[in-house]
């Protein structure tokens, strides 16, 4: 029986992805362990493995395309002794065992994030907090009739259903309807529970945004996968956490110091080249890593059942890339030198500029930094990134006066902000960390006691 080859799901959260390329071609024989394409994720290209053995009957999403569904079918899979003809005629055919798995270098992030190990009790669940009423639709009912193609294109476009106004039988929402939706045509008004505070008013449309312009005055760039993740991760991310800010001045006149004895002093390759190069940057991932195991209850994810307390530091670093930006994690950061957590760091950079990284490389982590200290910014503050609990915002170093002893002086000042989510981390215990960061920073020695 043929087999169908099916779009994998690269991580948890995948819900479409690009086929970038494929390395075999009808005809061709495979076996299992064979990379047979590449896929595109939002922020990845990955290698897709065989895990069957036979003959690529049929290919039916060429190379190239854009936003496939996961588990759509891309290609037929004829079995050894199959009729290759007869396999492909019969493409599409509901089998659903896949014969495509990601590479082992490319396994799914929940492999490298597994859930938490249990405590000794695990806390209650919650009790359920009265569901409220459904918005009624326009069939009279509570229940919203849809088609699966207009809930996709509502999610795709941030379109909650029970505001769209069905045209379908018995007020069915369509896919048309969802497109009307997007212009602001047959979108109602979000209901306001009884003594409700009034809602937020809805974004423009991307129509009165345009007529807001000269026709011809501008160029629309199409979003790409990346673009349109990070918008609603971010969009959700501010509207979910209550977040409060911190921020704290840090002399690092001695890392200064200590940064430039390190690099003198480090071993050199047979090309007479340092093993590594130290910069601001890696000390501040460590200390931030050392803190948050000197203060472990701001080393926290929040949960609806309980905190997540978690036992390393696994600490995400921003980088920009075209078209946005990932934070790949140095995992158990506390436990790693400086020159590791160089070389290491400077490893996942490179490969996230040509979107090389692995799903558990940059999804998950405790706690991130974002530097950019290097663009002159010398103070601003980072959007938390769930379920992370804290994001570290770093300036630039730069010379100001101090009063020392009563004496004007010059020091080299880097600015801190620190976001906290106020649900898991309270003013005084963000306090306490930030804190913890700056008896590190400005003392490099205790980084490695």
């Amino acid at each position: 029986m043929p087999i169908n080859i099916l779009m994998p799901a690269l991580s948890p959260t995948m819900e479409k992805g690009n086929l970038a390329k494929w390395l075999k071609k009808e005809g061709d024989k495979v076996k299992s362990g064979d990379v047979i394409a590449e896929i595109e994720t939002d922020k990845a290209t990955m290698e897709v493995e065989a895990v069957d053995e036979g003959t690529i009957a049929k290919i039916l999403v060429p190379e190239g395309t854009a936003d496939v569904p996961v588990n759509d079918v891309i290609a037929i899979l004829a079995g050894d002794g199959e009729d290759v003809k007869a396999a492909a005629s019969g493409g599409g055919a509901p089998a659903p065992k896949p014969a495509a798995a990601p590479a082992p270098a490319a396994a799914p992030a929940a492999a490298a994030a597994p859930a938490p190990a249990p405590s000794a009790k695990a806390p209650p669940p919650p009790a359920a907090a009265p569901a409220p009423a459904p918005a009624a639709q326009a069939n009279g009912h509570g229940r919203i009739f849809s088609s699966p193609l207009a809930r996709r294109l509502a999610k795709d476009a941030g379109i909650d259903l029970s505001r769209i106004t069905g045209s379908g039988p018995h007020g069915r929402v369509i896919a048309r309807d969802v497109e009307g939706a997007k212009s602001g045509k047959g979108l109602k008004a979000p209901a306001a529970a009884p003594g409700a505070a009034p809602a937020i008013a809805p974004a423009m449309s991307d129509q009165q945004i345009l007529a807001l312009f000269e026709p011809g005055s501008y160029d629309i760039v199409p979003h790409d996968g990346m673009r349109r993740t990070i918008a609603q991760r971010l969009t959700a991310a501010t509207q979910s956490i209550p977040t409060f800010y911190l921020t704290i001045d840090c002399d690092i006149g001695r890392l200064l110091d200590a940064r430039e004895q390190i690099n003198a002093a480090a071993p050199k390759d047979k090309e007479k080249k340092p093993l590594y190069k130290l910069s601001v940057n890696d000390f501040v991932i460590k200390a931030l890593a050392v803190a948050l195991q000197q203060v472990p209850d701001c080393n926290v994810s929040w949960t609806e059942a309980g905190m997540v307390k978690h036992r390393h530091s696994d600490v995400g670093v921003a980088v920009a890339m075209p078209g946005g930006l990932i934070t790949p994690i140095i995992r158990n950061a506390e436990t790693k030198s400086l020159s590791t957590i160089s070389n290491e760091m400077k490893d996942l950079a490179a490969r996230a500029r040509t979107r090389k990284l692995k799903p558990q490389e940059y999804q998950g982590g405790t706690s991130s930094v974002s530097n950019l200290g290097m663009f002159g910014i010398s103070h601003f503050t980072a959007v938390i990134n769930p379920p992370q609990s804290t994001i570290l915002a770093v300036g630039a170093s730069e010379e100001r006066a101090v009063v020392r002893n009563g004496k004007i002086e010059a020091a080299h000042i880097m600015s801190a902000t620190l976001s906290c989510d106020h649900r898991a981390i309270d003013g005084a215990l963000g306090a306490e960390l930030i804190g913890a960061f700056r008896r590190l920073i400005e003392n490099p020695v205790m980084m490695m006691v």
